[in-house]
């Protein structure tokens, strides 16, 4: 059976534009938190926490933003500066920490939501309720199958680490 691949094909083009999307609402997003001076990724941070009473670890945050934690050290450090979370030691381990909201993470936090929820409907201005959840879907599948391409995909260092490990 022949796919029509290339530049042409449509599900190339719907691959770059949906790379050309994520790229446009980053940057929309960008703009947006700065009124707040806040990064998208630091928002994800406090919007994470304030959901989660108890708090979070750093492997845990890193985990739920896709995002090593090492990013996560210095988004957490760059907060805590500004008084908006804090570490609090976790009860069943001492080495381990719990990132927690402060009141002023909260209140801050509670003021973006009302306008972060207007500009996520204004995002999807003329589609229809149906159009979105269908667009989820299919979004979910396109991730999906990302993930599973990127999983059959060969490693180069993962090979060489084997080659050298099955070495004689």
């Amino acid at each position: 059976m022949r796919t029509n691949s290339g530049p042409d094909s449509p599900r190339y083009q719907a691959l770059l534009a949906l790379l050309r999307t994520a790229d446009t609402v980053w940057n929309a997003s960008r703009i947006f938190f700065e009124r707040w001076d806040l990064s998208p990724s630091q928002f994800n941070v406090l919007n994470l926490l304030r959901l989660s009473s108890a708090g979070l670890s750093q492997t845990e945050l890193s985990r739920e933003l896709i995002m090593h934690r090492s990013n996560v050290t210095g988004l957490v450090d760059r907060l805590e500066k500004r008084g908006l979370v804090e570490r609090k030691d976790a009860a069943k381990d001492r080495r381990a920490y719990r990132v927690v909201l402060t009141s002023a993470g909260e209140r801050l936090v509670r003021d973006i939501l009302p306008a972060y929820y207007a500009g996520a409907e204004r995002v999807w201005e003329g589609l229809s309720r149906q159009r979105v959840t269908q667009a989820v879907t299919e979004l979910q599948k396109v991730a999906e199958n990302a993930a599973r391409i990127a999983a059959d995909m060969p490693r180069p260092h993962s090979e060489a680490k084997a080659a050298y490990e099955n070495a004689d």
